[in-house]
């Protein structure tokens, strides 16, 4: 029986570009001239330096662009609050990835829902979908990428025939 795997993760390489651009968009930018202002980024979190608060907002701005550009769905995002160290205030973001029990559950009634002929499990924080034929887990991935309520990057895996 044909099945797939849905699981969320953000393509760490994009994510990287995305933060590389954003950090060249930064050093070209007039209001930033001569700002100590910078984007750095450790695995699957980003931290913002500038000398204000909003030069920070300008700069969240200026990812969730870069990010937008590259695919990648802003919404899993979680900012930190800006902590003041002297003269320079911080803020990190975090890319969140996995299907939380929520989401999931959310998933399964969307795919009950439209009445395709899949069966979908929880497995962890992936989802597990079931079909008798390709063109409805077609159909199936179809919808979970259009909806709108689905606020997480979903990456679609070991599909099986």
């Amino acid at each position: 029986m044909p099945s797939f795997d849905v699981v969320s993760e953000v393509d760490k390489h994009e994510a990287r570009n995305a933060v590389e651009q954003a950090s060249r968009e930064l050093s070209t930018r007039f209001d930033f001239r001569g700002v100590d202002a910078s984007f750095e980024q450790n695995d699957l979190e980003v931290t913002m330096t500038a000398n204000h608060e909003f030069q920070i907002e300008q700069m969240k701005s200026m990812l969730t662009g870069a990010m937008t550009k590259r695919g990648i769905k802003v919404n899993c995002l979680e900012y930190s609050k800006p902590e003041g160290t002297g003269k320079l205030v911080r803020v990190k973001a975090k890319m969140r990835q996995g299907i939380d029990s929520d989401l999931a559950r959310k998933m399964v009634k969307l795919i009950k829902d439209s009445k395709l002929k899949v069966q979908v499990q929880v497995q962890g924080d992936t989802l597990r979908v079931q079909g008798k034929s390709r063109d409805d887990l077609q159909g199936a991935m179809q919808l979970l990428r259009t909806d709108e309520s689905i606020d997480m990057p979903l990456a679609f895996k070991n599909f099986k025939d």
